[in-house]
C-alpha cells in the first residue's frame, strides 16, 4: 500500500514523443481534438500508466504499445471531468486476453426460475474490480474501420466504470448539482435521465423493428437494447469516436452528453 502511494507522488514518466505519435496514429478519432486536448490526453495516459497495472492473460503478452493504446482510450471520457483519474481509483487491475472470452452468467426469470448459461464477452468491467478487454476487439477498434456500428470496447468498459461511480450501474453517472441548471442532486438526474430514457426508448424500438420486420438498423450496436446501462456505454463508444454523427442522431442526448462530458471544467 505504502508503495503504491509513493508511485502516486512521483510524476509519471512522459511517453515518449515517437510512441506517442503511433497512438494518435492508431486512433484516427482524436484528429478532431485541439492541440491542447491531444496534450492532456497525453498528460492523462502517462499518470494512468503510472497508476494502472496491465497484466496479460492465456498467454497474451502486455507491450508498451498495447499499454498505450489502451490507456489513451481509456482516458478520453475524463479529459474535462473534474478530478480525472479519481474516476477510475477503485481499481488498479487491466486484464488483456487474446481473445473474447466465456463466462458463467445466472439469470432469474420472472417467474423465479434460475438459469444458468456461458456467453461470450470481449471486455468486462467490475465495479470495484478490474477492466478485461479482449486484444483483437481493442485493436480492431483502433484501426478506425467500421463495416457496421462502431465498436470500441476500451470506451465501453471504462465508460461503465464511470456509471458505477454512484453504486448503481443504470446508465447515470454521479452528477453534479448545477447540471443542466439544476439545483438538485435529484433534479440533476431528472435531467439526465429526461434525455437519456426517450433515446433509449426510440432506439430500442427501432433495434427492434430491424430485428423482428427487416426495417433499418440503428447506427449503434443493438447490443444497446439491452438495459439503460448498456446503452450508455454504447453511446458513449459513438460520442467519442464520431461526436458530429452522435449528435445528428441524438441531439438532445447529445447536449447532455455535452453538459456532462464537455462543460464541468469550464469549456464550451
Amino acid at each position: 500500500m505504502l508503495g503504491r502511494w509513493l508511485r502516486g507522488l512521483r510524476p509519471p514518466p512522459e511517453i515518449p514523443e515517437a510512441a506517442w505519435q503511433r497512438v494518435l496514429g492508431a486512433l484516427p478519432f482524436l484528429a478532431w481534438r485541439t492541440p491542447e486536448e491531444r496534450a492532456r490526453l497525453r498528460e492523462l495516459s502517462a499518470r494512468f500508466l503510472q497508476r494502472k497495472e496491465f497484466h496479460g492473460a492465456l498467454g497474451f503478452t502486455i507491450t508498451d504499445e498495447v499499454a498505450s493504446l489502451i490507456a489513451a482510450q481509456a482516458v478520453l471520457p475524463l479529459l474535462h471531468l473534474p478530478g480525472d483519474l479519481d474516476w477510475y481509483d477503485d481499481f488498479v487491475g487491466i486484464v488483456v486476453v487474446p481473445s473474447e472470452v466465456s463466462t458463467r452468467r445466472t439469470l432469474v426469470d420472472e417467474a423465479g426460475v434460475v438459469h444458468e448459461y456461458d456467453e461470450s464477452i470481449i471486455g468486462e468491467a467490475r465495479e470495484h474490480g478490474p477492466v478485461m478487454l479482449s486484444w483483437p476487439h481493442v485493436a480492431e477498434a483502433a484501426a478506425g474501420v467500421h463495416e457496421g456500428p462502431i465498436l470500441n470496447v476500451v470506451i465501453h468498459e471504462f465508460a461503465h466504470k464511470i456509471d458505477m461511480r454512484d453504486g448503481q450501474i443504470d446508465g447515470c453517472p454521479p452528477l453534479p448539482v448545477g447540471f443542466m441548471g439544476s439545483k438538485t442532486a435529484l433534479q440533476a438526474r431528472e435531467r439526465w435521465l429526461a434525455e437519456l430514457e426517450p433515446a433509449y426508448d426510440r432506439f430500442r424500438e427501432q433495434a427492434i423493428v430491424a430485428e423482428r420486420f427487416g426495417g433499418e438498423p440503428p447506427w449503434l450496436d443493438d447490443y444497446a437494447a439491452s438495459s439503460l446501462a448498456e446503452f450508455f456505454a454504447v453511446a458513449c463508444e459513438a460520442y467519442f469516436v464520431d461526436r458530429a454523427r452522435f449528435t445528428q442522431e441524438f441531439g438532445g442526448l447529445a447536449t447532455a452528453f455535452d453538459a456532462f462530458f464537455l462543460s464541468q471544467r469550464g469549456e464550451a
